[in-house]
């Protein structure tokens, strides 16, 4: 087997994470101890983890559409501060599309291929849960739909020797989503972050295996709504692939998945939060997809899937990822 697969980066930790972000704005006047604001920050399972989402190696375009669906929730005894009230078993449905656009230049920096592009996003977001009120709890549904935030890619950064590909990625998540205290959803996150990523990867073309492993810090700013700072948050997203021939492609069939753990406790003025309440969420799923070189144009599209199967300070439940990407040359 002999084919030259040069890839892209995804649609940013920021782009549906933004968008998953949204999904969960917990944003009280008086926020206490949480781990991320919310429970949830920009970094979204599966957004950089296999073989589709390594940084490009050709010089030329990547179109590169992403599809998230994520459902889950906080547990039905679960506390969880909203807009200055405690809600109850919060459930989340969240739908995002992001179409992102890669470009890759042909002269090399620092001995790598040099990249850089730019992820906006739309998003479809549900919230319920019971709200507690002084008259006892009552039952509360809020939907939002718009534009969410965005991701800017300035460098993505691949060097490759032999069978091994090693990536960097610098993420800026910029707030471009609509955002209100006191809902449940939101589009946006209303704060910036950033994210820095290193990879490596590994394919044997002749038995068409593949292994990819991410790892990265997010640096989040403050919510200048609410004065909420969340703390850095430390995550790891991994696959093994296998390609096998049909017709002029190849079918790709695996598994991926991720850890993701925060480092330093959530700040916020006049409330003291405890530096071991953090966030933690791990999880594993299967992973299929098909690629398809053209000369020097790439078609490829994978589908995933990642249950979350432990968690803490977050919601539990399920991400279901489809991505494609188109790689050309132009006048090629």
């Amino acid at each position: 087997m002999t084919v030259k697969v040069s890839l892209s980066r995804p649609a940013g930790a920021g782009t549906c994470a933004a968008a998953m972000a949204a999904a969960l704005t917990l944003l009280p006047a008086s926020m206490p101890a949480n781990a991320t604001e919310g429970g949830i920050g920009y970094y979204v399972p599966g957004t950089m983890a296999t073989l589709i989402d390594r940084a490009p190696v050709q010089a030329g375009w990547v179109i590169k559409p992403q599809y998230l669906h994520y459902s889950g929730d906080f547990g039905a005894s679960a506390d969880t501060p909203i807009a200055g009230v405690v809600a109850l078993g919060l459930d989340v449905d969240l739908d995002a599309f992001a179409p992102g656009v890669i470009y890759t230049f042909e002269q090399p920096v620092l001995g790598a291929k040099y990249s850089l592009g730019a992820f906006p996003s739309w998003v479809d977001v549900t919230v319920s849960g019971a709200v507690e009120t002084s008259l006892g709890n009552v039952r509360r549904r809020d939907s939002v739909s718009g534009l969410g935030d965005t991701t800017l890619i300035p460098a993505l950064m691949a060097w490759v020797d032999d069978c091994w590909q090693y990536n960097l990625l610098v993420a800026a998540h910029a707030p471009t989503g609509d955002y209100k205290v006191g809902r449940l959803a939101n589009e946006g996150l209303n704060y910036w972050a950033l994210d820095l990523v290193g990879g490596a990867a590994y394919s044997n073309l002749a038995a068409g295996f593949n292994f990819s492993a991410f790892a990265g810090v997010m640096f989040n700013e403050e919510n200048s709504d609410t004065d909420y700072r969340s703390g850095r948050l430390f995550h790891l997203d991994a696959s093994i692939q296998q390609m096998i021939k049909a017709g002029s492609g190849f079918i790709t069939l695996g598994l991926n998945g991720f850890w993701a753990e925060q480092l330093s406790a959530d700040r916020k003025p006049g409330i003291i939060i405890p530096g071991d309440f953090k966030q933690r969420s791990a999880g594993i799923g299967p992973v299929a997809g098909y690629l398809l070189p053209m000369g020097s144009d790439n078609f490829l599209v994978e589908l995933s899937w990642l249950p979350e199967l432990d968690t803490e300070n977050t919601p539990e439940g399920d991400y279901v990822w489809l991505k494609l990407v188109y790689q050309f040359q132009p006048g090629k």
